[in-house]
């Protein structure tokens, strides 16, 4: 190491190895620093010039922003951005809890179905059936049958993206599978559970994260998809879909009541949309060599 490089801070270090990758994926570091706002927003919510998001004012009602209530009321009085702040919680929950509970099913369930070839077709047709079941259809159902609750949401919209990232794990199971490696450790009496620790399992990694953040993103707009319709979260939470189904009636007279939970809603879907692009072709070896 130089006497440079020694004389350096780490931080400066670490700064001048990301500054390349900035400038080569600049929307992608946006699109991160989007998504850490939102997780901010969302962990620290209280604190951020905020009341309470069920307080009600009748005599507050439909008021326009101002200095006390930066994006104005809705037709009980609600703080509008206390509300859009408090909603972005319950789309990052959803959408974190039904990326981490589909990757890790699928990854399992697609580890089996490629490597063993006698539950392959069998596992495959399950997954065809699942994916025939519109996920909107499935939580009306699971609403009318338990009740709104975001644990119901979660579990409607995660049971239909099972499948797709089944389908994922089980393509690259299918690659690796005839590797010499593999072939080598099947010879060596290595058991199953290690094979696909070892030697199946880091290959799949890549292409999960990326899906993740897919899954991530599609599971918040059909969270705030079936709030609008009124199969999703309790219309008691704050959630960006309950307050655009609450304001559609008033946006004639005060269109931001469903602008600025729509906008919030648009930009964080765009921003993880993004950063799974950019993931996709940092961690993908033959678009990185185009690259």
């Amino acid at each position: 190491m130089s006497e440079t490089a020694k004389a350096l801070p780490v931080g400066a270090t670490m700064f001048g190895h990301w500054r390349p990758l900035a400038a080569r994926y600049p929307f992608v570091v946006v699109a991160a620093m989007i998504v850490l706002f939102f997780v901010l927003a969302a962990v620290f919510a209280p604190l951020l010039w905020t009341n309470d998001p069920l307080g009600l004012n009748p005599l507050n009602r439909l008021k326009p922003p101002s200095a006390a209530n930066w994006f104005g009321t809705d037709q009980f009085g609600r703080d509008l951005w206390t509300r859009t702040v408090y909603g972005t919680r319950v789309s990052l929950i959803v959408g974190v809890a039904v990326a981490i509970l589909s990757i890790s099913i699928g990854l399992v369930v697609g580890m089996l179905a490629g490597y063993i070839r006698l539950l392959d077709s069998i596992v495959m047709r399950v997954m065809d059936g699942l994916m025939a079941i519109p996920g909107v259809l499935l939580a009306i159902a699971m609403v009318s049958l338990s009740g709104a609750s975001m644990f119901t949401v979660i579990v409607a919209i995660t049971v239909p993206e099972i499948p797709r990232v089944v389908r994922l794990v089980r393509a690259v199971v299918l690659t690796v599978r005839e590797e010499p490696y593999v072939e080598a450790a099947i010879a060596a009496g290595t058991r199953l559970p290690l094979i696909l620790i070892r030697h199946v399992l880091p290959n799949c990694v890549p292409a999960l994260i990326v899906q993740a953040t897919y899954v991530c993103a599609s599971a918040m707009l059909t969270e705030a998809i079936l709030s609008f319709l009124g199969a999703g979260t309790p219309p008691e939470i704050p959630s960006w879909g309950n307050m655009m189904a609450e304001g559609r009636a008033f946006f004639p007279i005060a269109p931001r009541i469903i602008l600025f939970p729509g906008a919030a809603l648009a930009l964080v879907i765009l921003a993880v949309n993004v950063l799974g692009d950019g993931l996709r072709d940092r961690l993908d070896p033959k678009l990185a060599r185009r690259v």
